[in-house]
């Protein structure tokens, strides 16, 4: 008798702790919430590139709970939800596209856990509302940020920010057809992490910085339709590379040159690249020369 007193007060308590958990099989990030500052601050950077009307009213609980705004993603740190990636235009049918009067808000880097950051199709207006790169605060995402894309902002205009070279763990960073001027700063060959490096079809012009010599980790380089010039490095290990300059007609398709053999031999300290044109697929060696140095200028020869 006394066995089945002690069998039956075990199940009691076995169950009042099954019932005290949270039910349904709710783990810790169903129950988790976001700190009102996170909130606040996610909000009101929304807002700067979709307009005031944009409260999130219609969100319950929050930004990352059972109705998360598409383009948002978050991740739980210390058991509250802080967003991670961030991707602002009309990449899906219900993504956030930006308003007419779009602008950066401060409040973008109150976000400090972000570790990818977007823009596609935003800044659409060069004449009537061109916008530019904020200049200075891409320091406090150093630690976070990974990937960064400007994609098909005609309206973005302006240089690239000299403290985009602050980003230290950034991997990717794309900045393609765009209305980016200017030459390039000598801070991106601060980026040692960087395993693509998209420049096209912008407004660039100048010398390509000595300091790309320290992109020891680059995979991937797009510096195609600007006006640059100059020496490429030897240190790259690149699987795909695109040099061509501004095109006379925009019409004209990209080429895309992928190394498929790499040889070093003579005095010159000469390497030969075979690649294969994407669009006549025709054979062609890429060849850079220099006697003494470590970085080489490009030119096409035909096989």
């Amino acid at each position: 008798m006394k066995k089945l007193k002690h069998l039956s007060l075990s199940i009691l308590v076995l169950c009042i702790f099954y019932l005290s958990a949270p039910c349904n099989g709710e783990d810790e990030s169903s129950a988790a919430t976001m700190k009102r500052t996170e909130q606040e601050a996610l909000y009101s950077a929304v807002q700067g590139f979709v307009g005031k009307w944009w409260n999130g009213s219609d969100l319950y609980p929050d930004p990352c709970g059972w109705t998360p705004i598409q383009g948002v993603s978050c991740d739980l740190f210390d058991g509250f939800w802080y967003v991670t990636d961030l991707s602002i235009g009309p990449v899906h049918d219900n993504s956030l596209s930006c308003a007419q009067n779009v602008e950066f808000s401060s409040h973008l880097f109150a976000l400090r856990h972000l570790r990818s950051l977007s823009f596609f199709n935003c800044f659409v207006s060069p004449r009537q509302r061109p916008v530019s790169i904020p200049s200075t605060d891409w320091e406090v995402l150093a630690e976070s940020l990974e990937s960064l894309e400007f994609r098909s902002n005609p309206g973005l205009t302006g240089e690239i920010p000299v403290a985009f070279g602050l980003l230290r763990n950034l991997q990717s960073l794309v900045l393609m057809e765009n209305g980016l001027s200017g030459e390039l700063p000598e801070s991106i060959g601060n980026l040692i992490n960087l395993r693509r490096l998209n420049l096209a079809a912008n407004l660039f012009k100048g010398r390509i910085p000595d300091s790309f010599g320290g992109l020891n980790h680059l995979l991937i380089l797009d510096m195609s339709r600007n006006s640059l010039s100059g020496f490429l490095p030897m240190t790259f290990g690149l699987a795909e590379a695109r040099f061509e300059q501004q095109p006379a007609r925009r019409k004209n398709p990209t080429r895309v040159w992928k190394s498929k053999q790499l040889n070093t031999f003579g005095p010159q300290q000469q390497q030969i690249i075979r690649c294969i044109d994407s669009i006549t697929s025709r054979t062609e060696l890429l060849t850079r020369i220099s006697p003494f140095k470590q970085s080489h200028r490009w030119r096409n020869n035909e096989s």
